[in-house]
């Protein structure tokens, strides 16, 4: 099932959207706190984001860039604005399409369909990001990115952080880190692994994220 995720703030339009959407076989994310649109994007995973520009806090051009940072999953803007700046800017910031309240929704129905068929026959739109509270790994760029500071991290050192906030909560034990890291054919032996992680905490303090990663004595490593 395909997820549309709603960025609305008028509640009573956001309402008839959402019903709208759900009607067509849709599931339906609305955004309910406009201060942490990116976060529920990372979280959600959406096939699709239906974004009003006028927002509080931030605006939908802002957080389309932050998005596209991340993700080429398909965008609509939908908006009161009518001005030919605003929707140039809209497809320059990095939407797909724009439509103009007040609008038909048969339209935007036909629209949500047309960009999710002809996108995900060609295209895979999820996002190269896996966050653990406010720290953000990016898979293509190889970095982590915590209080607006970001560092570069090795091969292996990814692979270690990876692994341990995909499983955040649980203790991952070293025979577990290491068979993961063989499989992507480094040689990586007991020693080898305690070096990697310990320089890999020096980077993590660098950026504010101390304690990021704890031991588990006899057991193995774990972020909390």
């Amino acid at each position: 099932m395909f997820t549309v995720m709603l960025v609305e703030d008028d509640p009573k339009l956001r309402e008839i959207i959402e019903e709208n959407i759900r009607k067509w076989g849709f599931d339906v994310h609305a955004v309910q706190q406009f201060d942490h649109v990116f976060a529920d994007f990372i979280e959600q995973k959406p096939h699709l984001v239906l974004l009003d520009i006028n927002l509080p806090s931030f605006n939908g051009f802002y957080w389309c860039q932050k998005i596209r940072e991340v993700s080429n999953v398909p965008i609509i803007f939908i908006s009161s604005r009518n001005e030919s700046m605003d929707i140039v800017m809209a497809i320059n910031m990095g939407g797909d399409d724009f439509i103009q309240k007040p609008f038909s929704l048969d339209v935007l129905i036909a629209k949500i369909q047309a960009i999710l068929r002809r996108t995900y026959s060609y295209a895979d739109t999820d996002t190269n990001v896996l966050q653990y509270k406010q720290a953000m790994l990016d898979s293509k760029a190889g970095t982590l990115t915590h209080a607006e500071q970001k560092i570069e991290l090795t091969k292996n050192e990814f692979n270690i952080l990876h692994l341990l906030m995909k499983n955040a909560g649980t203790i991952v034990n070293r025979d577990k880190i290491m068979r993961s890291l063989w499989e992507d054919e480094s040689f990586v032996d007991d020693n080898t692994l305690t070096v990697n992680i310990n320089r890999l905490r020096k980077k993590l303090a660098d950026i504010q994220l101390h304690d990021f990663i704890q031991t588990k004595k006899g057991q193995g490593y774990m972020i909390p």
